[in-house]
């Protein structure tokens, strides 16, 4: 029985640095992704790709905002929405020129994501959508739109919103009967759309979810094998910007959880990568096989999920794995 691997792609990858988001440069960043894709779907896997949108629902925002004088703005969940189907669109049309024949079909599934409505996130927003600005503007959209706004990564100043924990997908059930059928599925795209439950209802909450964790909580649903956490560094750094600084292959969920602890990994950046795997890997339960997780560039997905390739050609990317089984010892009778 093939195995299921849930490719979780961020938005920064589909609008990387220094790029303006067109839909030429989204496409062209979304090819690399099918290709990386490709390399495990002839290994006999069975694939999930869930994306962000971070940098696209921002600007759909400021689009809305700006043109509120014309038509109504929509809110957040709303524009969530929309970058599913449109990120969806594009992702879909990528893996079908790459994949070609080799696959069984593309399905994007506009997917909803439950939160609970309590979350302290809601009271406390820590996720940046958007482009970046000066200070200067910073503090004028937060005057004139009452945005939240903060220092990022000492490029700018962004957009901050709540980002509540994922509990449930609403679409599990049909996401695992397209795996079933030979289909690669994009869904949750940008962590899904977040819906609170009240009554018998779902209703639509003003949020984005973070794509990590929403990749861990269709990964466990589906069964999967491994949660493929895509990023722009190849490898996860210790000691990052310092002399003892160093590249880690593999840890144990004990060890990355010590380290993430220890604010190794921080919230802004590999935090919620490092986070979303231990949890994965730490609930495994299938009976198929032992739970991995990987986080690394497009290029070394393969390599790193396959570990005698990573090692014959050279390179793969982090591997989180399960702790060691410890078994005891039967006492020797004295002689």
């Amino acid at each position: 029985m093939s195995k299921i691997a849930v490719v979780a792609l961020g938005g920064n990858a589909l609008t990387r640095e220094g790029q303006r988001g067109t839909q030429d440069e989204q496409y062209a960043n979304a090819l690399a992704m099918a290709r990386s894709v490709r390399s495990l779907v002839r290994r006999g896997w069975r694939i999930v790709v869930v994306h962000g949108n971070g940098p696209q629902v921002g600007n759909l925002a400021i689009q809305h905002e700006e043109g509120a004088r014309l038509v109504p703005a929509q809110p957040l969940y709303a524009l969530g929405a929309m970058t599913q189907g449109a990120l969806g669109s594009l992702i879909s049309l990528a893996l079908h020129e790459v994949c070609g024949a080799e696959i069984g079909g593309v399905v994007s599934v506009v997917t909803h994501v439950l939160v609970d409505a309590q979350d302290p996130a809601f009271s406390k927003p820590t996720k940046p959508i958007g482009p970046f600005f000066t200070e200067e503007e910073a503090k004028e959209l937060a005057r004139t739109r009452s945005w939240v706004m903060v220092p990022d990564s000492g490029r700018g100043w962004r957009r901050v919103v709540a980002s509540p924990q994922p509990r449930a997908t609403l679409e599990a059930q049909a996401i695992s009967k397209l795996i079933d059928s030979g289909c690669i599925v994009v869904a949750a795209g940008g962590g899904g759309i977040p819906v609170v439950r009240q009554g018998d209802v779902y209703r639509g909450v003003d949020a984005v979810i973070d794509k990590d964790f929403a990749a861990e909580r269709i990964a466990d649903a589906a069964g999967a094998q491994a949660l493929v956490l895509v990023t722009g560094v190849p490898t996860v750094r210790l000691d990052f910007g310092r002399p003892s600084e160093r590249a880690v292959e593999e840890f144990t969920v004990a060890d990355a959880q010590r380290h993430l602890a220890d604010g190794q990994f921080p919230p802004g950046s590999m935090g919620p990568k490092m986070a979303a795997a231990i949890k994965f890997v730490r609930s495994q339960q299938d009976a198929d096989g032992v739970r991995m997780a990987a986080i690394t560039t497009p290029e070394l997905v393969y390599a790193t999920l396959d570990e005698s390739h990573g090692v014959v050609e050279g390179g793969r990317g982090t591997r989180i794995v399960a702790d060691p089984v410890v078994t005891s010892q039967p006492l020797k009778e004295p002689a």
